[in-house]
């Protein structure tokens, strides 16, 4: 909103506020002429007090309202100082719902501590946008591709002209309905005019078919990641079923990174689980048993206890085994073991690329240990890693993402990814094994050869076998001529062009940070920023980065 918009809103409301006391002066003076009874049922004084107390109560209010109003308008206008480090949370709703999840949003950063400032879509301008340093966008599409109503203004004075935004880092949270032709239209619209005005994405569109819960859960993980609050509790419980921990084997003992390991999970009994190769998996983490039994037997409280927990029924060591643990000064002599519970809340989950398909009868995961600044396993994958037991239960999600899902089988793959990414990619080789599509080219970069070769009988198998065209593999503390793999995309760029020439589709998995902007800054090198977009605009060039 430019000044002057706010200076003639404001003069509207004011405009307004001086006709409704114009009208109740006009009515007073004109009740003054009538001095005796004028209609067969004139209403007795105190009717007519209460009616008068009713409207000063309804102007009360709607003054607040006005009042209230302005001081929203007026914390969003260009010209106003805020804070430099804020993050912005940007809404562009038509029925609230982008509204609701941009409080959601906002509120998240800052339990994690980070500045936030929330704001209307048509509130900002592109001078006011060029200065922000960081900003979500949350916005819906309505109708057939259509802004929402109040971001027309928006797209026509502030789309439809040139800006200089490299300062700016981004997301877009895109709501939509599949059942329309253009799903979250203007969301890909936004976030396509902020790429080309060299604002840098912090992480890929994140697109919500009818507020699906797994699609808000993963823009919650990489709210987490952003902020450093990867403890926050999820907006709304996944609904996990229970599989078990049927195979875990370390992958590179002896690296000097972290330990990565192969896990596969069975799917409960006399269940067929489905998934494609792309789709996610969200595990409900618990910690491990002997810190449960320890923190409960600090604090004199029986682990067998019964306690009912979102509506049903655990023993105490199950409940504060799911949750995040209370602070100690919230545990009183008087605490009972259903108080703690009732004060518990649920873990957030924790999302992994699915490197297996169906048909190989389990769920299967490469997942890399993480550890915490204090040396402590961390939360998601100290549990799969390390606190789970061969035949232990895992609460588990499946959770589908299209935007990664495979072309058709006669279109040429380019699989990039470095470390735990090859997870995803290994899905799309094996799926497109079944179906027998060989012109697959991957592109691997990890430490070193002698630790960190993922799969590697099945990579060389299938290199020899003819599946895999192309095998490119960059360790990058072995030396060489190459250190990650955008070097191996430079030195390949002849090849790069004509695969692409001849309708290849560009996949990427792996690190949000260094991996995914270093691949994204070699294929423009290459390909051209033209070409790269319309790859990106045709589904061509599609990426899950974490």
């Amino acid at each position: 909103m430019s000044p002057s918009t706010a200076g003639s809103g404001l003069r509207e409301r004011a405009g307004n506020g001086l006709a409704m006391l114009a009208l109740a002066v006009a009515g007073g003076f004109m009740a003054s002429w009538q001095g005796g009874d004028w209609w067969v049922a004139t209403p007795a004084t105190g009717r007519w007090a209460a009616a008068g107390v009713a409207l000063l109560g309804y102007v009360g209010l709607t003054a607040g309202w006005l009042w209230f109003a302005h001081r929203r308008d007026r914390a969003m206008l260009p010209g106003d100082a805020v804070s430099h480090d804020a993050t912005w949370v940007v809404h562009a709703s038509q029925t609230g719902f982008a509204l609701e999840l941009a409080d959601l949003t906002a509120a998240s950063l800052r339990t994690a501590g980070m500045p936030v400032q929330r704001a209307a879509l048509e509130h900002l301008d592109g001078e006011r946008l060029a200065a922000i340093r960081q900003a979500l966008f949350v916005v819906s599409t309505t109708g057939e591709g259509d802004p929402p109503d109040p971001a027309l203004g928006f797209v026509r004075s502030v789309m439809g002209k040139s800006a200089t935004l490299a300062n700016l880092r981004y997301a877009v949270l895109a709501l939509g309905d599949r059942e329309y032709q253009h799903f979250c239209a203007f969301g890909h619209q936004l976030d396509d005019w902020l790429r080309r005005h060299a604002a840098q994405p912090l992480f890929d569109l994140v697109e919500v078919d009818n507020a699906d819960d797994g699609a808000l859960r993963h823009w919650q993980h990489h709210l987490g990641q952003i902020s450093g609050g990867t403890d926050l509790p999820d907006w709304d419980a996944p609904r996990y079923s229970t599989w078990t921990l049927a195979e875990r084997l370390e992958l590179n003992p002896g690296s000097i990174g972290g330990s990565a390991f192969h896990l596969a999970l069975a799917p409960p009994t006399g269940t067929t689980p489905d998934w494609a190769a792309g789709d996610i998996v969200e595990i409900g983490p618990r910690h491990a048993r002997a810190d449960v039994d320890a923190f409960l037997a600090s604090r004199g409280l029986p682990p067998e206890a019964r306690v009912t927990w979102q509506d049903e029924t655990f023993t105490l060591a199950d409940v504060i085994a799911r949750s995040q643990w209370a602070s100690a000064t919230l545990i009183s002599a008087d605490t009972t073991p259903q108080s703690l519970a009732d004060a518990a809340l649920p873990l957030p989950h924790r999302e992994y690329s699915i490197t297996s398909i169906p048909t190989d009868g389990t769920l299967q995961l490469l997942v890399r240990l993480m550890t915490r600044d204090d040396g402590s396993p961390g939360l998601g994958s100290g549990w799969l890693c390390r606190h789970a037991a061969l035949g232990d239960g895992i609460a588990l999600r499946i959770r589908r993402n299209p935007n990664f899902h495979a072309p058709s089988a006669n279109v040429p793959m380019i699989l990039i990814g470095n470390g735990t990414g090859l997870a995803g990619l290994r899905a799309h080789l094996r799926a497109r094994s079944h179906a027998g599509a060989h012109r697959n080219w991957l592109l691997f970069g990890e430490r070193q050869r002698a630790h960190d070769y993922f799969h590697r009988d099945e990579l060389e198998r299938w290199l020899a076998d003819g599946h895999l065209e192309r095998l490119d593999l960059v360790f990058s503390r072995d030396g060489g001529p190459h250190r990650y793999v955008q070097h191996a995309l430079y030195a390949n760029a002849e090849v790069l062009r004509a695969w692409v020439g001849r309708g290849a589709a560009i996949y990427v998995c792996g690190s949000l940070e260094g991996m995914a902007p270093g691949v994204d800054e070699a294929l423009r090198n290459v390909l051209g920023d033209a070409q790269v977009e319309d790859l990106l605009a045709t589904g061509r060039y599609r990426r899950d980065v974490y």
